[in-house]
């Protein structure tokens, strides 16, 4: 029992921080919104199966790396003022991860969507 105990423990710690990411951070809102409407599609067409796996993928890696940002982002504030050019730095270089991963998503996105909804399109 003491197993299940520390995986529901586990669990519970997860499920704060995903609280604590959807209260306080509109980045992490946005991206979940995206990712519902994503997934919604994904499931609403006829995809392949690799074409959901690599959709749902993608939604992961952008939603993982956006929590990424927030722990970077409140870690630097807490150990270096927002005044240091570094901590400046590393924040803008964790929101560029971010952002490389959401246009990387966007382009996979057309890649895998496009040929579906143009098929629709015609119909």
């Amino acid at each position: 029992m003491k197993l299940g105990k520390k995986l529901c423990t586990s669990f519970g710690h997860a499920w704060q921080g995903l609280l604590v990411a959807f209260r306080n951070e509109f980045s992490f809102r946005l991206q979940l919104v995206a990712a519902l409407a994503v997934g919604i599609l994904t499931f609403l067409l006829p995809l392949e199966r690799w074409e959901r796996s690599i959709v749902i993928l993608v939604i992961g890696a952008v939603l993982v790396l956006e929590l990424l940002n927030s722990i970077v982002e409140r870690f630097v504030d807490m150990v270096k003022p927002r005044i240091h050019d570094y901590a400046k730095q590393v924040k803008d270089l964790a929101a560029a991860a971010v952002l490389i991963m959401a246009l990387t998503s966007l382009v996979l996105a057309g890649i895998i969507f496009w040929p579906y909804l143009h098929l629709l399109k015609s119909l």
